[in-house]
């Protein structure tokens, strides 16, 4: 399994098209940038950055030739993105956009600041500039260094740590990111700004963040599109509308709802992400709280044998999205319940499991 990544599905739903492939959005990919601990929330300057903090960054596919143009919000297609605490803002040289330089990035936790971005990982023109790639696609020259010796956690959720591959290449005096255009824009960006005021929601119904004649990937075979970067210890929620260009002039917009025309709807363009999966994984559950059969088939058997009822059970799967939820009815101390899992694929899974006290997790699989 690749904990690297998460590679969202995109599950064609508009009628009047006959085949995805026809189309030149491969993916979205949300990939886990990074997760804080404890050491990166002792630094002063910055901000306060919650320990357990999931860094995402959202990326565009294509297929080669085409260009990304815009993320839009438009009315009957609302741009959302939220938490369920606050957005983290550097306080040094937060911006709506990465503005700083990469070796500026080496102070405090600049890196981690949440932007919006049609490419570019930070500012600067030529080689002085950066385009922002998967960590996994980085060739790993000239990785940031923190000069604060933070940002040097190994949480295997969040992949290739930053000090081995920061996601980011270099410009060159012929090629650079293209910079952001907001348009129909103001104080929605706020909540992506220095920090000085805290934020937990963007949306509007009335504004894109632009590349105006379109972005392509540093490696256009590739093609991915660095398109924002947001820094959450909440659940993150996002809601996308993306407009594309075609390798012949025209144009192509993919929405997460309400489609209209030629418009193409992608379920999976709207989601949530618990980053409570990547920060408090426990081998094992409270004594008294047991599974299984696991491997699993059809159904999985939670049973409470301690004092205390549990609230709820979640079921994740490795993407962080919650599959199953169910509440407590009552008093379950005691008692087996049968966790029906014939919505599941084969796979690997994670079980949450929350009662008075605290939240415990076991990975289980479905064969």
């Amino acid at each position: 399994m690749n904990f690297r990544k998460i590679i969202l599905s995109m599950g064609l739903l508009a009628t009047g098209v006959s085949a995805f492939s026809q189309n030149g959005l491969d993916s979205i990919i949300i990939e886990k940038y990074y997760i804080s601990n404890n050491d990166d929330a002792i630094v002063g300057v910055g901000g306060d950055l919650p320990v357990g903090s999931v860094t995402y960054r959202i990326f565009v596919d294509l297929k080669p030739g085409y260009n990304f143009q815009a993320l839009y919000g438009v009315p009957n297609h609302e741009l959302r993105l939220s938490t369920t605490t606050k957005f983290f803002n550097n306080t040094d040289r937060g911006n709506t956009t990465p503005s700083y330089t990469k070796n500026q990035m080496r102070n405090n936790t600049v890196m981690l600041d949440s932007w919006f971005s049609v490419g570019a990982a930070s500012g600067g023109t030529g080689a002085s500039s950066n385009f922002g790639v998967l960590k996994s696609d980085d060739n790993g020259v000239s990785t940031v260094t923190n000069l604060d010796g933070i940002l040097q956690n190994t949480n295997p959720f969040a992949g290739i740590p930053l000090t081995q591959q920061d996601g980011m290449i270099a410009g060159s005096s012929t090629l650079s990111p293209v910079s952001v255009t907001f348009v129909g824009l103001s104080t929605e960006l706020d909540v992506f700004n220095d920090g000085s005021a805290d934020g937990n929601l963007f949306t509007t119904n009335n504004g894109s963040i632009a590349a105006l004649g379109g972005s392509k990937g540093i490696d256009t075979t590739i093609n991915r599109i660095l398109i924002g970067q947001f820094t959450t210890e909440g659940v993150f929620c996002y809601k996308l509308n993306i407009q594309i260009g075609t390798p012949s002039g025209g144009v192509e917009k993919y929405v997460a709802s309400n489609p209209q025309g030629n418009e193409i709807q992608l379920a999976s363009l709207e989601g949530c992400l618990d980053p409570v999966l990547f920060t408090s994984l426990n081998s094992t559950l409270t004594e008294g709280f047991k599974i299984g059969p696991n491997p699993a088939k059809s159904s999985l058997n939670l049973y409470n044998n301690t004092n205390t009822n549990w609230i709820y059970y979640k079921v994740y799967g490795i993407d962080g999205k919650v599959l199953i939820y169910k509440k407590a009815s009552g008093n379950n101390i005691n008692v087996t319940e049968k966790i029906d899992l014939n919505t599941l694929k084969t796979g690997v899974y994670f079980l949450e499991i929350n009662n008075v006290s605290k939240s415990d997790f076991q990975k289980f699989i479905v064969e």
